[in-house]
């Protein structure tokens, strides 16, 4: 098998949906400047990112909304009906600079993997994972659809049985509904109850691989190595798949912004590396993650579990410079970094008693694996 790769674009260093969204923090550039600083991201494990043309994009979005969405890149305005058509100039998905390109190049990066991927290896872009993206309509900070597009470059690129697993605070539902009736794609979902977009219920079914697991406030690190253990990885085994696409959003961290789960960046280390070797391929993707220190030590983190690097108990000088420099502006829930998050990768792990709604979950899940 070949060496890990990277997939990054520079794009993401300058680009910003707006001083008061969410997604103005830095993500991947942090990722990719604390990898290098750290000695795992050297130049022949990285690769450049290309920009998806529209047509490529047709393949799960409409025509209508790739004109859109050029469109209105290049005149920086929506009338309102395209904004009530297509969700585009709104809060959520709000009219910047690169709203076209900045998308167009994750999705690049998504379907250049599954052609990478296709004799087998390990891909991270953390870039990718916008996974609330519709056909004719953007949702959740999502303009298009990279999951869904990555599942569908690996389709074409030789994989039949394809394991989505999305262990991002919030459900899935852009994924959840282009493949919830596709005996070919198993998709699981592990993402706080009752939270935006309030779809992703126990209940769902599909065409019977669709495993949801809404989860509590609060789930902690214990909460998840159940769901890991005696539902993701025994899906996976009965499911085997010929490839696997991960979805590592750090929003459910405890000091992300918007959720309320309560995991260390371990919980999230600990599901990759049990998946790696399920399947000949995997593609891990990025997600959501709005706090700045915790998205880019959880996402450097998860490169060095592809890699086998040992993560140091404390970062060199180099690295700690990286996360020094970042800035938070206009949060008010936490005015400055701790102490923990400039010098180490590694959270404490945020363990405790097992939610007893968790295990009654996960039980009801598990009941159903017998039909993979």
């Amino acid at each position: 098998m070949t060496i890990p790769r990277f997939i990054g674009s520079e794009i993401y260093r300058h680009s910003s949906y707006g001083a008061r969204h969410p997604l103005r923090v830095p993500r991947v550039s942090t990722v990719m400047d604390l990898s290098r600083s750290l000695g795992w991201l050297p130049p022949t494990q990285f690769l450049t990112s290309p920009c998806a043309k529209p047509a490529a994009l047709h393949s799960f979005h409409t025509p209508a909304y790739i004109s859109a969405l050029q469109r209105a890149e290049a005149t920086q305005t929506v009338d309102a009906a395209t904004r009530a058509r297509h969700g585009l100039g709104t809060h959520d998905n709000p009219i910047f600079g690169e709203m076209y390109r900045r998308p167009a190049t994750s999705a690049g990066a998504a379907m250049l993997a599954g052609e990478l991927l296709r004799d087998g290896g390990i891909i991270y872009t953390p870039a990718g994972g916008t996974h609330h993206g519709f056909p004719d309509r953007a949702g959740g900070f999502c303009y298009l659809n990279d999951p869904v597009l990555a599942i569908q470059s690996l389709r074409r690129n030789g994989a039949s049985r394809i394991a989505y697993i999305d262990i991002d605070a919030h459900h899935p539902d852009g994924v959840e509904h282009g493949f919830a009736d596709d005996p070919e794609t198993l998709l699981i979902s592990t993402h706080e109850e009752d939270r935006w977009p309030r779809t992703g219920a126990l209940t769902d079914v599909g065409a019977g691989q669709v495993f949801n697991l809404p989860l509590p406030k609060g789930a902690h690190d214990s909460d998840m190595a159940l769901a890991r253990d005696d539902l993701i990885l025994p899906a996976v085994q009965a499911f085997a798949p010929d490839a696997i696409v991960l979805q590592c959003g750090a929003d459910a961290v405890e000091e992300d912004p918007q959720s309320r789960l309560a995991l260390s960046n371990n919980a999230h280390w600990a599901v990759v590396q049990h998946l790696i070797g399920m399947a000949p391929r995997l593609l891990v993707l990025g997600g959501g993650g709005y706090n700045p220190w915790s998205v880019g030590r959880c996402w450097t983190g998860v490169w060095a579990v592809l890699n086998g690097h040992d993560i140091p108990d404390r970062l060199p000088s180099p690295a700690q410079d990286v996360l020094r420099t970042l800035r938070w502006d206009g949060q008010r829930r936490i005015k400055s970094p701790l102490p923990h998050w400039i010098t180490t990768l590694r959270d404490p792990p945020r363990d405790g008693p097992i939610s007893e709604v968790v295990r009654s979950r996960v039980s009801l899940l598990r009941a159903r694996l017998g039909s993979l």
